[in-house]
């Protein structure tokens, strides 16, 4: 992995371990998924809208049958694949670089009782140990954003993927035509990186490793309401979080959530589900 890339991870790592990051995730987004939702009104919950997320996108794949195994990238502290292993009988196998992530992934699964579906690993989605052809989905959650090197991230997940498998994921992107990319700064900063990925390089990456569309979806109006929404529910929640989560982390996060709701309103990101094929 190069040098830029390393650096990034480690940046990403660094970012999710801290207990500030932790409590914040657990205590606003409810603790199980973590990743933009799918909202049927704007003051939903949030933890309401996430998992109708996880099951919109489970409502797309074929291949999701009772023994199906699936590695999800990112899984933060794996509600999708909680779900996915208690309503389809999926074997989950949840890579994540975040260690006190993949504690609180362990101890949750452990207490729903799906020890037993669900293999929980560290390490970056940059460099994927597992053999060619060993997983029949590979699934992801606004995790992408993170590398810097996401045609590294694509190239390693359709290797792992068998023939005729499904690759499904969102991400956090920027609009496909920016007249100026310096609009997008403050967005960049907040993920420490010089762009986020977009409809047309996932799609031109993906049609260049042989993959097949299966019908991707755009939903940016969700990525806007969902930030939005976290947003507000901090805000509201701000003296819980006393004790919880420095003032300083959520001064931080208040000012990087209007960046991205600013950067929504002005057409400059985009958002949906990315479905492809593996021929075969």
């Amino acid at each position: 992995m190069a040098g830029e890339a390393q650096a990034a991870v480690k940046t990403a790592q660094a970012y999710y371990d801290s207990d500030d990051a932790d409590s914040f995730y657990a205590i606003i987004w409810g603790g199980e998924d973590i990743h933009v939702g799918l909202y049927e009104h704007p003051d939903e919950p949030i933890a309401q809208a996430s998992r109708r997320t996880v099951a919109h996108m489970a409502a797309r794949l074929a291949g999701l049958k009772p023994g199906a195994r699936v590695l999800d990238l990112g899984a933060g502290y794996g509600g999708a694949a909680r779900y996915l292993a208690r309503e389809h009988g999926a074997h989950m196998t949840c890579l994540n670089l975040s260690e006190v992530e993949n504690a609180r992934n362990r101890t949750l699964t452990a207490k729903q009782g799906l020890g037993g579906r669900i293999d929980v690993h560290h390490g970056a989605f940059e460099d994927l140990a597992y053999p060619d052809a060993s997983f029949d989905i590979v699934w992801s959650q606004d995790a992408f954003l993170h590398s810097a090197d996401r045609a590294r991230v694509l190239a390693g997940a359709a290797r792992v993927l068998r023939p005729g498998g499904e690759f499904i994921f969102t991400d956090p992107m920027q609009a496909d035509t920016i007249a100026d990319p310096a609009a997008l700064k403050p967005v960049y900063e907040r993920i420490h990186l010089p762009n986020l990925g977009s409809f047309a390089f996932y799609r031109e990456q993906l049609d260049a490793l042989g993959l097949e569309d299966s019908g991707s979806e755009a939903m940016t109006g969700q990525l806007r309401t969902h930030y939005a929404r976290v947003r507000a529910e901090l805000t509201a929640r701000r003296a819980e979080l006393k004790g919880e989560v420095s003032d300083a982390y959520v001064a931080r996060m208040l000012d990087g959530l209007t960046h991205w709701v600013t950067a929504a309103d002005r057409g400059l990101l985009a958002w949906g589900v990315i479905h492809y094929r593996k021929p075969g």
